[in-house]
């Protein structure tokens, strides 16, 4: 058994940040949050991170003349804070090997639907459940998976179903899908506290605890 000492990357209103801290608060993910750092300065994230005196960082592209750079400025505050894992919680970048070699096997991200369907760059958000809605799914639902330099494509830890129903809009398949994310990241990040996650080239082996 290992405490997760979490780096947090998110762009957004932070939902699914605040569903891991109530479900550390519950005693259910057995891990700390040292770190966030977010692209946007109107995420709320930010503000639940202040809420929570957790050190935050906002920093823009902008001011840097490559990913790389914009990537090892991350990497520089996770270390300061001792983040041995990160969380892409609704994070819209797409991270370079800059990151992600120093925590390889150690960055998920969650995807509101089944992969390897409804992901890759610009399907993220609305424009995923508007997709699965246009495709005609009856099925769509959560991914929880690793991080590598594609987007939505690394290994998949877990996944959970949620149904599409007559009628459903993008909004009303978002709420039901997002209910099941608030669950399924800490429960992935619990397996790998619990160090039951088995990985092997692009299969992931969940052992029995």
């Amino acid at each position: 058994m290992k405490r997760l000492q979490l780096g947090v990357l998110a762009s957004g209103r932070g939902s699914n940040f605040e569903a891991i801290l109530k479900h550390i608060d519950a005693g259910r993910l057995l891990a700390d949050v040292r770190a966030l750092a977010s692209n946007r300065t109107s995420a709320g994230a930010l503000k639940i991170a202040e809420r929570r005196n957790i050190p935050a960082l906002v920093l823009s592209r902008k001011d840097f003349s490559s990913d790389e750079m914009f990537d090892q400025e991350i990497l520089d505050f996770f270390r300061k804070n001792e983040v041995d894992f990160v969380v892409l919680a609704g994070y819209l970048r797409l991270l370079t090997a800059v990151l992600i070699q120093p925590y390889k096997n150690r960055i998920l991200n969650i995807h509101p639907a089944l992969l390897p369907s409804f992901g890759g760059k610009g399907m993220f958000g609305h424009h995923v459940h508007e997709a699965v809605l246009d495709y005609g799914c009856k099925v769509s639902g959560v991914t929880v998976h690793l991080v590598d330099e594609t987007y939505d494509s690394g290994p998949i830890i877990l996944q959970r179903c949620v149904p599409v129903q007559n009628g459903d809009t993008p909004d009303t398949l978002a709420a039901r899908v997002l209910k099941q994310e608030h669950q399924i990241f800490s429960e992935a990040l619990q397996l790998f506290a619990e160090e039951r996650i088995l990985i092997k080239g692009r299969r992931v082996y969940v052992q029995s605890s």
